[in-house]
């Protein structure tokens, strides 16, 4: 009697811990994202991979556009009805998610040790004590162009700003193409792909980032400044009507052969590859001079955290500690070329554009969006102003000097450095 009662406990005791387990794993799993433009890679290539080792977890990837993704998602998370995981922003708009208790740590999670702390850092504390997003990816600013056009024309890439301006000055002249796609409608679209493309080069990458931060440098300074002066002399060269462009209006005419150069991040890369009839080169932002040190916006761009109000927790962590994986990275960089894995194990990349994109690493120093970290916490935050700002400069409705004057003015209101 005993011993089938010590049986009857023990399949209890089984049984009851395999039915824990099925329940942790038989789950659906949202991903909040800002990137639309993945939709398709993630139904056929990244989810497929997942839940072909996961098949009690079911994931769906629920992207919105870009400039709704901020305000949409923190009234989703603040109602509760925000999806499981989310993609993560670098350092202030997720650190806030973090300080409100939107995001779990994941400090410990399995495969944080993949990766570096200069990766780690864009979604950390400042005392880099807690790590809320497991790291993805990495994006790289330059210009993209249309190779057949330039070899019609017999343009080379251009290195310095003179071989830049004459560039566009050749294919303005031909009448073509449209020298450059970048409209102004979409603000963000004229602050990433104009100012903080080509920043780094005057303002020195992260001696320049870390001045500001720390007080020793403003945004009216010299070296600030510059920038906005050679975005307001891009207006010539951006076509009719690009004041009402949007940035998918952008994207289609460089796509469709109508512009020649495109003002990029590499996350353009994939979707360009898809619908580009014509072979495409990258270069990288030109300095004043031949020889001159070089510098580029590398941009630690995307992690993904857990929604701290998740129903599925387990099965959350479990998708997180793939995403921390070498093969997650493998499959992500070269399912999303331009997209450069933050995973310490070296992933090989098969895409031309994104090699050379890369490659620029070899040559130049690399530094993030100044307004990313710290700059962007108070009110007014400093990333968007410099939107609002960067389109003025284009349209020519504020001078350089003013645009400069504006965000720091809005930037002293709040903002004290550190002593």
């Amino acid at each position: 009697m005993n011993r089938l009662i010590k049986s009857s406990l023990l399949a209890a005791t089984v049984l009851s811990g395999l039915a824990s387990v099925v329940h942790a794993e038989d789950a659906t799993l949202t991903i909040e994202s800002w990137r639309n433009d993945d939709l398709a890679i993630w139904k056929d290539k990244i989810i497929p991979a997942f839940e072909a080792k996961h098949p009690g977890i079911k994931i769906n990837f629920t992207p919105m556009a870009p400039t709704e993704y901020n305000a949409a998602l923190n009234a989703k998370l603040a109602s509760g009805t925000a999806g499981d995981l989310i993609s993560c922003r670098p350092f202030d708009a997720s650190l806030e998610l973090y300080n409100k208790g939107f995001l779990t740590d994941l400090t410990s999670l399995d495969g944080m040790g993949n990766f570096s702390p200069v990766a780690k850092s864009a979604w950390q504390t400042d005392d880099a004590k807690a790590t809320f997003c497991v790291p993805m990816a990495s994006v790289i600013h330059g210009f993209i162009y249309n190779k057949d056009a330039f070899d019609k024309l017999g343009l080379k890439a251009p290195k310095t700003q003179d071989e830049f301006y004459k560039v566009l000055d050749a294919i303005k002249k031909d009448g073509t193409y449209i020298p450059m796609a970048m409209g102004t409608k979409d603000l963000w679209e004229a602050a990433t792909m104009g100012y903080q493309n080509i920043g780094p080069n005057y303002w020195h990458g992260e001696d320049g980032r870390k001045a500001l931060i720390a007080g020793k440098e403003k945004l009216t300074d010299a070296q600030w400044v510059a920038p906005f002066k050679e975005i307001a002399k891009w207006k010539p060269y951006l076509g009719d009507g690009f004041e009402a462009q949007s940035y998918p209006d952008s994207q289609n005419l460089f796509t469709l052969g109508r512009a020649a150069i495109y003002p990029a991040g590499s996350w353009e890369i994939s979707g360009f590859n898809t619908q580009a009839q014509f072979k495409m080169g990258a270069f990288r932002p030109p300095v004043a001079k031949d020889g001159d040190a070089c510098y580029i916006s590398d941009h630690t761009d995307i992690g993904m955290g857990m929604n701290a109000k998740t129903k599925h927790p387990e099965a959350a962590k479990a998708f997180l500690a793939w995403v921390a994986s070498p093969e997650f990275a493998s499959i992500y960089a070269n399912a999303l070329p331009g997209f450069f894995s933050l995973n310490s194990t070296a992933v090989e990349m098969k895409d031309p554009l994104a090699q050379e994109f890369v490659s620029w690493r070899k040559d130049c120093k690399s530094t993030i969006r100044s307004t990313y970290q710290i700059l962007s916490r108070g009110t007014p935050n400093l990333e968007n102003e410099t939107w609002t700002e960067s389109a003025n400069v284009i349209n020519g409705t504020d001078t350089p000097e003013k645009a400069a004057e504006k965000l720091q003015k809005g930037l002293d209101g709040w903002y004290k450095p550190a002593k």
